[in-house]
């Protein structure tokens, strides 16, 4: 009887607390809640529950299930987890769920393992189209994957694609989306030939005589074709964000951030219009437009919509390193002759990003070599000392409560914190995307310029194949470095540039904990290597940071969005295969079921 008052008790002062009672419960689980989880791994023990209660899409109550099961509504939902292990629902720092979708719906060329199977792959698509004229377009292909030959891994040309393409422009983009290959047909519909001008922070890749192969590299060049191929149909986008969607909630993936096209951004608020959008998305919009055009696509939506914001700038400063397109301050080791293509002068970067900072922006910028990281780095501290809004001004995250007569805690549609001082640099949130390769000095200038590292540890399983073969045996203990970051006290934020890899989590807190590729055979300086308890907060709490959402995502506990995944093994209890191997049992977002395991 005393524990039956006792639980009646605690039942009624939740009750009070939160207006209501639980009408979701999960019970009988083995939930580690994400309390007591640190960016640094301090061998606490972090909390576990047996049960959480869920009131609309928010946590009330977790505890033991007799205590979460006596605050059950009369007509509450209780879900038995049968003893399974639960956790905070993973939060991917990034994403490109628009191509991901895309890349399925057309020549999909992941995981191709030589040219000719490549070629197999796109002459049975091209089997596919009515249109004997229609553009063949996909990509996922990796050639560093591929055969050796001649000592080298060659790229893929234009008369490689002719010999399958027959009547069809094709072009199609590598796994890393940064450089592509086009067929012949594709660079006449362009007007690409021998005198065609590289454009700034792009190339044309020639023969020795001078003619294009085929191979272009980076946007402003891609874009000399792109430009010609017609879009997709808004059908077309919605279906491949669709696919992708589904493909996170099965990967126990609640919350991406998201760089699409703004077209891609309009399907994703029609799906939340029609209640059809099952996961939470932090959407970014392109760095390069004018502020004013920037402005008025953040007043478009609600800053504070939890399932669907718009908010950080991303800008690319440098290509990917297996494309030999990341800026590096000295030429890659084996192509002495290259040292990628920056895509800023850092002048006008520094502008750019002090004008875009004062009007309340977060940044966010692709940074793969050590001089394109140094140049976000040295625009981030331009725009910090460049100052801040005026007082009055209206900026994201926590205004003066005095000055608007708020709560303390009151949080209102805007991206920093006002104050008439400069803002301190945590305040700004600024981000680096990748952060793969840095100079020795650059851990520090990431701590004191409150700089996020949002980095893909899933890209090493595939990178260390041969990523000291382009670098070099110095650079590479820069490369990857997530304990020297979390060392120097750098947030560190982590997902996995999904389709450039799988949206599986299990991957990357693998490779964050062992270094290895996934046979086991490998391992890549292992002194930068995390604990799992590590991981997990920066695949969980630490992106919530990165997105002001920390107060809401990436714990089980009260107050905090019910998005949770239960997984078909305990991770604290497994080992790193066993971690590579887990499955999903169900994905659930604002308390509501989105994938079961068939």
């Amino acid at each position: 009887m005393k524990t039956t008052a006792l639980l009646s008790i605690l039942c009624f002062l939740s009750a009070i607390a939160h207006a209501q009672r639980c009408d979701t419960i999960y019970y009988n689980g083995n939930i580690l809640t994400g309390v007591g989880l640190h960016a640094v791994d301090n061998h606490s023990t972090p909390q576990r529950v047996e049960a959480i209660g869920i009131t609309g899409d928010r946590i009330v109550l977790t505890g033991t299930s007799d205590a979460v099961l006596q605050c059950a509504a009369p007509k509450a939902n209780k879900i038995d987890l049968h003893g399974a292990f639960a956790m905070p629902g993973f939060n991917d720092a990034h994403t490109h769920i628009a191509d991901a979708g895309i890349e399925r719906l057309t020549a999909n060329l992941d995981g191709t393992t030589s040219l000719a199977e490549m070629q197999s792959r796109i002459a049975a698509y091209a089997k596919t189209l009515d249109d004997p004229h229609a553009w063949i377009l996909g990509g996922g292909w990796d050639h560093t994957r591929w055969p050796t030959q001649n000592g080298s891994k060659p790229l893929p040309t234009r008369q490689d694609l002719d010999r399958v393409t027959g009547t069809h422009p094709a072009f199609l983009s590598r796994v890393d989306g940064h450089i592509a290959v086009a067929n012949t047909a594709a660079l006449k519909a362009a007007g690409i030939d021998a005198t065609t001008p590289d454009p700034f922070g792009g190339h044309i890749d020639r023969d020795a005589s001078g003619q294009p192969t085929g191979i272009i590299r980076e946007a402003p060049a891609r874009e000399l074709v792109e430009k010609h191929i017609p879009p997709p149909s808004d059908d077309t986008r919605r279906k491949a964000i669709e696919l992708s969607i589904q493909d996170a909630l099965a990967h126990g993936v609640t919350s991406i951030q998201d760089f699409s096209t703004w077209d891609d951004w309009l399907i994703l608020e029609g799906l939340e219009r029609e209640k059809k959008l099952p996961l939470r998305v932090y959407e970014w919009i392109d760095f390069n437009l004018p502020v004013g055009a920037l402005e008025t696509r953040r007043a478009s939506h609600d800053f504070n919509d939890p399932l669907l914001h718009l908010g950080m700038l991303k800008g690319f400063m440098d290509g990917s390193l297996g494309s030999r397109t990341a800026a590096m301050e000295a030429p890659y080791n084996d192509e002495p002759s290259n040292s990628g293509i920056p895509r800023y002068e850092q002048d006008n970067l520094n502008h750019m990003a002090s004008e875009r900072a004062i009007a309340g922006f977060q940044l966010g910028f692709h940074a793969i070599g050590d001089r394109a990281n140094d140049m976000a780095l040295n625009a981030f501290q331009a725009a910090e000392q460049a100052g801040v809004p005026e007082p009055d001004y209206i900026c994201h995250g926590r205004e003066q409560a005095a000055d608007r007569k708020l709560p303390p805690d009151a949080i209102v549609t805007t991206p920093y914190p006002c104050h008439t001082a400069p803002y301190s640099p945590s305040e700004f949130r600024f981000r680096i995307e990748h952060a793969q390769v840095v100079s020795p000095g650059a851990f520090e200038r990431f701590h004191s310029l409150g700089v996020i590292a949002s980095m893909q540890p899933s890209h090493l399983l595939t990178d260390m194949a041969w990523a000291e073969q382009r670098i070099g045996p110095q650079r590479i203990k820069y490369a990857y470095a997530w304990r020297s970051f979390l060392t120097h006290g750098v947030p560190l934020a982590f997902g996995t540039d999904y389709p450039v890899e799988s949206i599986n989590p299990m991957r990357g807190l693998y490779a964050a904990i062992t270094r290895m590729n996934e046979a086991g055979t490998q391992t890549f300086q292992p002194q930068e290597k995390l604990t799992l308890n590590e991981a997990l907060y920066a695949y969980t709490q630490a992106p919530a940071f990165a997105e002001w959402r920390e107060k809401i995502k990436g714990q089980l506990a009260p107050g905090y969005l019910a998005d949770l995944v239960v997984l078909d093994r305990d991770l604290t209890k497994s080992t790193p295969q066993q971690i590579l191997h887990t499955r999903v049992l169900r994905t659930v977002v604002g308390g509501v079921t989105r994938y079961t395991a068939p």
